[in-house]
């Protein structure tokens, strides 16, 4: 089988601050001949990262650049490594081209559905790579521009998933690849604004630490700092179908993730 898709692999909005918000799982277009081959509960695409887009509205306000996947976590996870190494190994994990979903489903009919090594280089080569080429070009014009670069991988997950973790996520999971990809000090900041925010839980660390974009990237010894925000869906939104986005519910939790990134630019700023 071939892959082919007619969409764009991503959408670019340059700012004029040394900060790139990267939202890589909220794609939810898969090409349709691929889409025949996923199941009924495949096709609704449940483990998008919704409405994250429309949650950081605020990001044209702070000037920042935004980075926005089209194609759907299905096709492939741009927050995978390209050689589909595990982002933690001996835990349960979805792969570049995922071949079941979150609640351990399988995302194909049939097993024969299932993509080989040449479409899986063809999604890479389509989606991952064009995806990463502007990633990296947005932060080395921010570095030549500005000395320092700030990239923030922007996510979100149902509250529950027993497959991953026990019992109830913290709402805001802040990650940094155990200190390697942004400053020790940035970090803590960031934790502590989560932590007074009344109402909501946040870590450091936790069980998301950061995945292969916030490994990548965070090069804080270079002025490059790298930092994955997990949160709970039902921060913002309903997290089981439609899915809907929850004005009210997430008009609570804005204006902390919003002071995040502003804390995140006084750092580098400064």
């Amino acid at each position: 089988m071939t892959f082919q898709t007619t969409e764009p692999p991503f959408r670019f909005r340059q700012g004029t601050r040394p900060l790139l918000i990267s939202l890589p799982h909220v794609g939810t277009h898969v090409p349709p001949a691929l889409e025949a081959r996923l199941s009924d509960e495949a096709r609704r695409v449940p483990d998008t990262d919704w409405h994250l887009e429309r949650l950081y509205d605020f990001a044209d306000a702070l000037g920042a650049s935004v980075l926005v996947a089209t194609h759907s976590r299905f096709v492939i996870d741009l927050n995978r490594p390209p050689d589909d190494a595990s982002l933690y190994p001996g835990q349960s994990v979805t792969g570049l081209c995922p071949v079941d979903m979150f609640d351990d489903q399988p995302l194909y009919r049939e097993p024969s559905d299932v993509p080989g090594v040449a479409e899986m280089a063809q999604r890479r080569e389509a989606i991952w790579a064009p995806y990463h080429a502007q990633l990296a070009q947005a932060l080395a014009r921010m570095k030549a521009q500005h000395g320092v670069a700030a990239l923030w991988d922007a996510h979100s997950i149902r509250s529950v998933v027993p497959r991953f973790f026990e019992g109830r996520l913290p709402d805001l999971n802040l990650g940094t690849a155990d200190g390697a990809s942004c400053s020790p000090a940035l970090a803590e900041q960031l934790l502590a604004i989560g932590q007074s925010a009344p109402g909501y839980s946040a870590v450091l660390n936790g069980r998301f630490k950061g995945g292969h974009i916030t490994r990548a990237y965070g090069k804080p010894a270079q002025g490059i700092h790298a930092v994955q925000l997990e949160m709970t869906q039902c921060t913002y939104m309903q997290e089981s179908g439609p899915f809907a986005y929850l004005p009210d519910v997430a008009a609570g939790v804005q204006p902390h993730v919003r002071r995040m990134l502003e804390a995140v630019l006084a750092f580098v700023e400064q």
